[in-house]
């Protein structure tokens, strides 16, 4: 989402607000993408690393009709809820956006955002009557289970600046940016990070790799994609190029190992299982292209959700952080309130694993997902956990879910002589852009009893909450999850009913 800007700016009298002039602002909240935001003779002035309390110096950059954007050039005085980052290069990347900020501090501007949400674009009178809680992490550092870095040329203005000394750079882009910003590890990612970074880089050096200009589109290598299994220390490096054609890949498989022996070697468990080369030749922003190949070990990692086993390819769909997964999905298991006796459908199912993880106390469930792979790769995961109470079907939810209720029409609930839907339990977790209006008006034909709602963006969530609540469902409770520490971003799993 872009910043949202509704609340934000109040009455003013026209102003003239000078761009490159410098004014002292009072933060008082934050937008969401993690700007903090004052205001100017009653004008929202949005301004990058600042915290709510901080009164502050801002040049203007940019001014539009009813804001403006700024600066930070200093701290008059500090928020109390400032504090120092926990990475050096945290201003300049655009990867976390909250680490100024006191982690306390973070989950109540999550909670507070998911409750504006809810109220504002909701229309939910009194959202707080339904708020369970916020749920945080012990540490909100070194948890993310995939990293994809863009790669680079270390170019004059940064040699020196990193330890760094190869040419070839992997990092982060500048926050609304292309510019690179290298690193040497990440604070939120797993430690394994570092090792896998300086093995890429080595490797390229030495080999003579190009890398991929975005502006030519000439250069072999794009990004470094890494997936670790948090349970099981399975990792799995894949490089995406712009060519079937790698020179001495056999050399990347043999550094990579060195340096991943090295980092063993501090009593860090973690084993190399899978190293792959994705091939993108498109003149775009997507990282990965269509096809992966094997360059040694074996095509995907595995890892576990509780107790249940999960095969992870390069393309898979797979929650970035696996300790606050376990707990969103326990938190959706209990909404779901499955006794054994009932039917339940997935929507957006991607690789199984909430479906896998429902059919442990569930009847019957059904998985419905748009891509193909990810429904191979669920049927895959159904069959090394031993679930058969799982079905599983590519295509639109609301395509799909009609025929089979057709197909149901004259089937009898069991404890009654009324005809019934076959539908005890809906479960959706879509992508930020929330749900097809489509699938909603599939889901209020279905009638569910309870439908549980795992949602990573408030905004849509509540956007879809108006819709069914105005359709006969009712708001019983929400929960929020802190997925993605250190960013404005979290996950609320919310529980409807229907009479």
């Amino acid at each position: 989402m872009g910043v949202v800007t509704d609340g934000f700016y109040k009455d003013y009298k026209k102003v003239n607000i000078e761009k490159n002039k410098i004014y002292t602002v009072n933060i008082e909240d934050m937008s969401d993408e993690g700007l903090g935001i004052g205001h100017i003779d009653g004008m929202a002035v949005f301004v990058k690393d600042t915290a709510p309390g901080d009164e502050a110096e801002v040049r203007i950059v940019k001014v539009k009709k009813n804001l403006c954007f700024g600066r930070l050039e200093r701290i008059i005085t500090p928020s109390s809820f400032r504090v120092e980052p926990f990475c050096p290069i945290a201003k300049q990347c655009g990867g976390c956006t909250l680490q100024h900020i006191s982690y306390e501090k973070e989950l109540e501007i999550k909670k507070n955002r998911v409750l504006n949400c809810f109220s504002r674009i909701g229309g939910i009178e009194e959202p707080e009557k339904y708020f369970e809680d916020v749920y945080g992490m012990k540490s909100p550092y070194h948890y993310r289970n995939k990293m994809q870095f863009p790669v680079g040329v270390r170019n004059d203005t940064s040699k020196g600046a990193f330890s760094c000394q190869t040419n070839t750079v992997l990092g982060f882009y500048a926050g609304r940016t292309h510019s690179l910003i290298p690193i040497t590890s990440c604070k939120i990612g797993h430690g394994v990070n570092k090792a896998v970074i300086s093995a890429v880089t080595k490797w390229a050096d030495k080999c003579k790799i190009s890398v991929y200009n975005e502006e030519t589109g000439e250069g072999i290598l794009r990004h470094v994609l890494t997936r670790v299994g948090y349970a099981t220390g399975e990792l799995m490096v894949c490089i995406v190029v712009n060519t079937k054609n790698v020179p001495e890949l056999d050399k990347l498989v043999a550094q990579l190992s060195k340096e991943i022996d090295k980092y063993r070697a501090g009593g860090n468990n973690v084993k190399l299982k899978s190293v792959v080369m994705n091939i993108n030749k498109e003149r775009t922003n997507r990282i990965l292209g269509d096809k992966t190949v094997l360059i040694n070990g074996r095509d995907h990692i595995v890892d576990y959700i509780g107790d249940v086993k999960f095969q992870i390819s390069a393309q898979s769909f797979y929650q970035v952080n696996p300790k606050q997964t376990e707990k969103l999905y326990s938190k959706a298991l209990e909404y779901a309130d499955l006794s054994g006796e009932e039917i339940v459908w997935d929507m957006y199912s991607g690789i199984g694993t909430i479906s896998l993880f429902l059919a442990q106390n569930a009847k019957k469930v059904y998985g419905v997902e748009i891509v193909a792979q990810a429904i191979e790769d669920a049927k895959i995961n159904a069959e090394i956990n031993d679930i058969t109470n799982v079905e599983f079907f590519v295509g639109k939810a609301e395509e799909v879910v009609p025929v089979w209720m057709e197909n149901r029409i004259g089937e009898y609930d069991s404890n009654s002589s009324k005809l019934h839907k076959g539908v005890d339990v809906v479960v959706v977790d879509p992508p930020r852009k929330g749900c097809d209006e489509k699938l909603l008006e599939t889901i209020v034909t279905m009638s569910p009893k309870r439908m549980v709602y795992v949602s990573c963006d408030p905004a849509t969530l509540a956007r879809d909450l108006k819709y069914l609540l105005a359709n006969g469902f009712k708001l019983e409770k929400f929960a929020v999850y802190d997925q993605f520490s250190r960013t404005m971003h979290c996950e609320t799993v919310a529980l409807l009913t229907k009479g």
